[in-house]
């Protein structure tokens, strides 16, 4: 697979300090960047996947406690919307992941970023029904996301407030790797830096638990796929500063301790918390190359794997402004599946990373919103694309993959969105829910 890394300019503006959650996720003022693209190769990701999948022998040695996704137990009573539950409950990890997190038996769905327009403003103004609202928490340092609000990481609260009145379990995906830069990772030995990534990440988990309701943690997109390229494939050999953090002081000071450190963090302080990991397709030749690093940092031993999307409509791309200058072509796929890129080159991929990384389920996340079109390219806030329609009329085929759910939402600015999509969403979202698709 190409080394392909599509920069992106993230995506949280600064919250009001309010009482209620005045939104997060929208803006674009912290100026870090993102790779956050799944990139499916046109001449055969599904070649690759059956190399992929033996690769889940390739473990760590991470210290967490066992993946409770793979738990047949819950007693968790997450509020969520009853649409669609008449799917008959299985048994598999999706199914069991499902009944932890108290939502119905089929595969999810979610909204994050919106452009320009709050995400719950759109979920209420357009009487959505959706399972997760998922917002970031960026930065480590001055401006980050627990200053967002008051008190110090409150905004974790009012997410799952919000999400709360709407039906949803909260998403939070932490990105606080990209302070200073996503690339730039000498700050993972810096002991002032990670002093104050451990504390952050340690308040997120407190206030996850102060909420009492089940939630998603996205963990560090990007952060592995750059680690990977920049440790040739061995997060053993990296140096981070995990020891100083006093809840892993016999952990391994290495970037696989990084990931085993939140792990335990998750479990020790927010048990109705449950964490993901995103490999970066990019990073790696192959997806097998991929699934061997992210079991090498421990991801299996966390409750689901988060595969990123693409973070842009790929009409955006194609058209190529500033916002979307990593051009290339083989952004939009092929519904009929009989030329390449196609959903089912995509779905392999899916597949590989569900079966190599500890059998977990996916969260597709960071989903683009554009309208399907033959005319290629597009304008600011109406960019085609066609995973909103592929994904909702082919539920299937996701969840025969591995998929828990799919989040939708724009990882910069001047993509398509629920407002502006000609109400696309809010007719698929509801066809669907009129028959959704069972988790296995």
């Amino acid at each position: 697979m190409a080394n392909l890394c599509l920069k992106k300019t993230t995506i949280v503006a600064a919250c009001l300090a309010t009482a209620v959650l005045a939104g997060c996720g929208g803006g674009s003022s912290a100026d870090t960047e993102s790779a956050g693209a799944s990139n499916v190769s046109s001449t055969s990701a599904s070649s690759k996947s059956g190399g992929s999948s033996s690769s889940s022998g390739g473990s760590s040695s991470s210290s967490s406690s066992s993946s409770s996704s793979g738990s047949s137990s819950s007693s968790s009573s997450g509020g969520t919307s009853s649409s669609g539950s008449s799917a008959a409950a299985g048994s598999g990890p999706a199914a069991r992941l499902a009944q932890k997190l108290g939502v119905p038996s089929r595969m999810l769905i979610g909204l994050g970023a919106q452009g320009d327009t709050l995400t719950q403003t759109d979920i209420e103004s357009e009487n959505l029904h959706v399972d997760i609202e998922e917002a970031y928490l960026v930065g480590a340092g001055s401006g980050d996301w627990t200053t967002w609000n008051s008190p110090a990481g409150y905004f974790v609260q009012m997410l799952a407030q919000r999400a709360a009145s709407v039906g949803a379990i909260p998403m939070y995906t932490l990105y606080q790797m990209a302070q200073d830069g996503a690339t730039n990772l000498t700050k993972i030995s810096s002991s002032s830096f990670m002093t104050v990534y451990w504390n952050n990440a340690r308040l997120m988990f407190q206030q996850i638990a102060v909420s009492g309701k089940p939630a998603l943690v996205n963990i560090e997109p990007d952060f592995w796929g750059y680690s990977e390229e920049q440790s040739h494939g061995d997060p053993t050999s990296f140096y981070a500063n995990v020891q100083i953090n006093s809840d892993c002081s016999s952990i391994s000071n290495d970037v696989a301790g990084i990931a085993q450190c939140l792990i335990l963090m998750a479990r020790k302080y927010a048990p109705l918390a449950y964490v993901g990991f995103p490999p970066s397709s990019w990073a790696g030749v192959t997806d097998a190359d991929v699934v061997n690093y992210m079991n090498a940092v421990g991801a299996q031993n966390a409750d689901f794997v988060v595969e990123q999307t693409l973070d842009r409509d790929a009409g955006c791309y194609e058209a190529g402004p500033s916002y979307c200058s990593a051009g290339g072509t083989g952004r939009y796929w092929d519904e009929t599946n009989t030329t390449h890129p196609n959903f089912n080159d995509y779905l392999a991929q899916v597949e590989a990373y569900h079966t190599g990384i500890g059998n977990l389920p996916v969260v597709l996340w960071q989903t683009p919103e554009g309208v399907p079109s033959s005319t290629s390219g597009g304008t600011d806030y109406h960019y085609r694309d066609n995973r909103v329609h592929y994904f909702l009329t082919h539920p299937s085929e996701l969840t025969a993959v591995g998929v828990l759910g799919v989040v939708f939402g724009d990882g910069e600015g001047h993509q398509t969105n629920v407002a502006s999509d000609g109400g696309q969403f809010q007719q698929l979202s509801a066809q669907y829910l009129a028959a959704p698709a069972a988790l296995p």
